[in-house]
């Protein structure tokens, strides 16, 4: 691998990275990770009518209210972030 290569590798994912927030960065901590994971998943869920009719019928629940309480938990899906240590 030449350096010319290993330049462009980097200039693109930096490119992704920026584009794309769930890609995630450097400065991503696990916690904000887990966040990107779950939002995306229910944000998928909501937006894929065959999906969101799935888990209504298997919760006994109704469409429009499982796509309530997914969007309720697009809020905190992982819970309150974790203290931060101060330097």
């Amino acid at each position: 691998m030449q350096a010319s290569d290993r330049f462009n590798i980097n200039s693109q994912l930096e490119h992704l990275q920026a584009k794309y927030v769930g890609t995630g960065h450097a400065d991503l901590n696990r916690f904000e990770w887990a966040l990107n994971i779950q939002r995306d998943s229910y944000a998928s869920y909501i937006g894929h009518y065959p999906v969101l009719a799935y888990f209504a019928i298997a919760e006994n629940e109704s469409i429009g209210r499982e796509r309530h309480n997914f969007m309720q938990k697009m809020l905190l899906p992982c819970g309150l972030p974790p203290e931060r240590e101060e330097d």
